[in-house]
């Protein structure tokens, strides 16, 4: 990989670690593999299988907090991946982000709120890891999370 830094030191780096991974909680896989793409399914705010997030943006939390909650669910995205994976190295894009927000009536910044997912995946891969995206809100999300995201990866090889 020549000078490129290998994502894992990336996240030292930026101080972040992946947290541990929790079990399915329904009948459904983390991830398939489609060609090169990798699908992952939603993510929530979770350290093992612990939520550390619980509210509704717009009424008992603030945007900042919810882009933290984002960025923890995007970790699990990564955690997950490389579980999968075995490399995160094997990544070379991330073509979609989905990001739901648990949000109050008339809450319409959930943008801002996922943005806390997608720049990890910037800070990460540069101008790879912007990726096409849609950020909605929700009244309800499982356990009360403020937050869950899916992604959509391209693997170099």
């Amino acid at each position: 990989m020549g000078d490129k830094m290998h994502i894992e030191a990336k996240l030292r780096e930026l101080g972040l670690e992946l947290p541990e991974v929790k079990k399915p909680a329904g009948l459904y896989v983390f991830t398939k593999q489609v060609g090169n793409l990798v699908y992952v399914s939603g993510q929530t705010p979770d350290i093992g299988s612990i939520l550390q997030y619980k509210g509704v943006v717009g009424e008992d939390m603030s945007i900042e907090t919810a882009q933290q909650a984002a960025q923890l669910a995007a970790l699990n995205i990564l955690a997950v991946l490389k579980l999968d994976l075995g490399d995160l190295d094997r990544i070379r894009q991330i073509v979609q982000v989905v990001g739901y927000v648990r949000c109050a009536k008339g809450f319409e910044d959930q943008p801002k709120v996922i943005n806390g997912a997608s720049q990890v995946f910037k800070d990460l891969w540069g101008d790879a890891g912007i990726a096409a995206r849609l950020a909605l809100g929700t009244n309800e999300l499982p356990e009360g999370s403020p937050v869950e995201i899916m992604a959509v990866v391209e693997l170099a090889h």
